[in-house]
Parts: structure tokens; C-alpha cells; sequence
């Protein structure tokens, strides 16, 4: 390796985002691409400016290659979101093993079902100002087995509400999301594995409420609804 003229210290910058590692760790799979790379086996990438190593890939993504080679196993974040990505680096440098991690852990995760209700309305233009209507939604509902449920929307997940919070192996209804965006909660069921099963729906009043409460609108509340979605992972 001293032949190659890589220090035992190697700065890099990949994609704009500075790692500091050893040559070990970086040749710890010599026929990955790092490995070649680092060995002398093929061409040394450019440096930038600072004499670090330049490589032209996600910046980001690089510190789970890089945990990877240092610790040969893979740990992702709860609802880790750029899994595709993350396969596409893999392959990229050559490192079968996160791809085959990934893989088996899709694959072993269990089976079961997610509901997301929400209660809406549309909101409307008042006082006179032009009439613009939205879909306004004031809390996305997700109902389900506790562990999936944290495991699907982690840190987006507010149990605050639950008085059993903390114990994983139940299941509840009173769970709801930090978000009100009903796409983003979709985009991080599809990313477990999870499809819609089905889905319901009430329809608006179509009537005016004989008492409202103060500051609700009453042209909003005649189009209040509520909508629930079933989501299965087999």
C-alpha cells in the first residue's frame, strides 16, 4: 500500500462533503472500487483545492459506505428514506454487502396493517377576498400494531396522547403524525413495503350546523368529511 503513495490518513471529499478514514478502511474490500482505488490497482481520482481526494458521488449517502467498511455491517436510521439511493452507491462501488443487508432486511421485515384517517374540510376565501379553496386537513390519524407503527414514521410519529406510550408490543388508536400532509405519510408506508389495501370515506354535511364553535367557519364546516386508508405489508 505504501507503494501505491496513499497516506495511512486520507481526506476525501465526495460531492462537496469532507470524510476523514483510514487506508485500511478504505481497502478493507480490495475488489470493491475503493479497494482498487487505494491499493494502486486502477487510477487515483483528482484532488480538489485542498489536496483531498475527490470523489463525484451523494456526499451524504457516503458516511453508510463508510460505516460499512469500518464496522462491516450496515445500521440505518428509523424510516430511513433513500434506501434506492443507497443501493445505487452500493453497486457503484462494488460492495455487495450493503446491497445483500438491504435485501434480507426487506425481506424479514413482518407482515401487518396501518391505518391513516384524517377528518377535513376545505378552507375558503373570507371577508370579501377572492374564494380559494384548498383540501385542509387538521390531523393525520395512524392506527395500528405500536412497533410497526414507530418503525414505519419514526420521529414523525406523536404518541403524546397515548397513556401506555412506551410499551411497544400492543396496539392503539390514538397515534397521530407531526405532519398534516397525507402524501408524505403515503410515501413512508410505500417505502416499508406497505400497499393500500383499501379505503372509505364519509360525505360533507351538505347542511349548516345549528351552533357552531367560536372560529370555525361555517361554509368550512359544511364540507367536513373524514377518509381512512388501509395499508397491508405481506
Amino acid at each position: 500500500m505504501e507503494g501505491a503513495g496513499f497516506p495511512d490518513l486520507v481526506e476525501l471529499n465526495v460531492g462537496g462533503i469532507f470524510y476523514s478514514t483510514t487506508l485500511t478502511t478504505l481497502t478493507r474490500e480490495p475488489d470493491s472500487l475503493l479497494g482498487r482505488i487505494f491499493t494502486g490497482a486502477q487510477p487515483a481520482p483528482p484532488k480538489d483545492s485542498k489536496g483531498r481526494y475527490f470523489l463525484d458521488r451523494d456526499g451524504v449517502l457516503f458516511r453508510y459506505v463508510l460505516d460499512y467498511l469500518r464496522s462491516n455491517s450496515l445500521v440505518l436510521p428509523e424510516s430511513f428514506r433513500e434506501r434506492e439511493r443507497l443501493k445505487e452507491e452500493a453497486v457503484h462501488f462494488g460492495l455487495r454487502g450493503i446491497t445483500e443487508t438491504m435485501v434480507a432486511s426487506e425481506k424479514a421485515r413482518p407482515p401487518g396493517f396501518i391505518t391513516v384517517g384524517y377528518r377535513g374540510s376545505f378552507a375558503f376565501g373570507r371577508d370579501g377576498l377572492a374564494d380559494v379553496k384548498f383540501r385542509k386537513l387538521s390531523r393525520l390519524l395512524v392506527c395500528g400494531r405500536v412497533a410497526l407503527l414507530r418503525t414505519v414514521f419514526g420521529d414523525a410519529l406523536n404518541e403524546s396522547r397515548d397513556p401506555d406510550h412506551g410499551i411497544s408490543d400492543r396496539y392503539t388508536a390514538r397515534f397521530f403524525l407531526k405532519h398534516s400532509s397525507l402524501e408524505q405519510a403515503f410515501d413512508s408506508l410505500q417505502e416499508q413495503g406497505f400497499r393500500m389495501a383499501g379505503s372509505c370515506g364519509s360525505g360533507t354535511a351538505g347542511g349548516t350546523a345549528a351552533e357552531l364553535k367560536p372560529g370555525v367557519d361555517a361554509e368550512e364546516n359544511r364540507w367536513n368529511h373524514y377518509n381512512e386508508f388501509v395499508f397491508v405489508r405481506d
